[in-house]
């Protein structure tokens, strides 16, 4: 399988994704600058995490005018796999690839910290191997507060489309283990197709041992798997 990766002025995730797919599943990945216009024979498209554009307006509303970005809205239209990370979930809201938009964290702080998701579904090209349903898995980001209007968020849960809430260990969405004030523990959610998943939390920074934990290497694993 073949991973690109693609790179904004200001990405800071994506040598942390290209070394979880290239290094650790030793699958083949590239990176790719923001100004390419065509994205052919990749297989999977990361949009990794950190500050496009300085994340000025708001996140990813720069980005999302980016050449590559109308690459990756043709490339997700033919059913190719999509990932955003944090930063890359911002986008592709922007970019409206995805519904709904991400507003300021009800703290309005920063925060960095390990929290604990349930998978909502193992259904998905990018859950299928997460046999364990509750993953701990680092966030880091300012604006993770994803809202949608009542019609939208009624058609995500009609369509499954929500993947993965914020929840405890034992799994529990409860208001104390919401990291940031998301709408129904929200943490991550997929278009219609099921081929284009936006997440916050950052599974390259947990996907090997070294790191203290393998959790995030799950998703990888099943966008692997999803090929086979």
């Amino acid at each position: 399988m073949k991973f690109g990766i693609i790179v904004f002025p200001g990405s800071n995730c994506d040598h942390d994704c290209y070394h979880a797919a290239r290094h650790v599943l030793n699958q083949d990945a590239e990176f790719i600058w923001h100004k390419e216009n065509k994205l052919s024979s990749f297989d999977v498209i990361i949009i990794p995490g950190g500050f496009s554009y300085g994340d000025y307006l708001r996140t990813g509303a720069i980005a999302k005018f980016s050449p590559v970005m109308k690459a990756v809205r043709k490339f997700a239209k033919d059913g190719g796999l999509v990932i955003g990370i944090c930063n890359g979930f911002q986008i592709l809201l922007e970019a409206g690839l995805l519904p709904g938009a991400m507003l300021r964290n009800r703290t309005l702080k920063f925060i960095c910290r390990d929290i604990y998701v349930r998978v909502e579904s193992i259904n998905t090209p990018f859950t299928n191997k997460c046999g364990k349903k509750v993953l701990r898995i680092p966030i880091a980001h300012a604006e993770g507060n994803y809202f949608a209007d009542p019609k939208t968020l009624s058609h995500l849960k009609e369509n499954q489309q929500i993947i993965f809430r914020y929840s405890n260990e034992s799994g529990e969405t409860t208001d104390s283990a919401n990291p940031n004030g998301s709408m129904e523990n929200i943490a991550g959610i997929c278009n219609e197709n099921g081929n284009v998943l936006g997440m916050m939390p950052h599974p390259e920074r947990c996907a090997e041992a070294i790191l203290g934990n393998e959790d995030g290497r799950l998703i990888f694993e099943s966008i692997v798997n999803s090929r086979r």
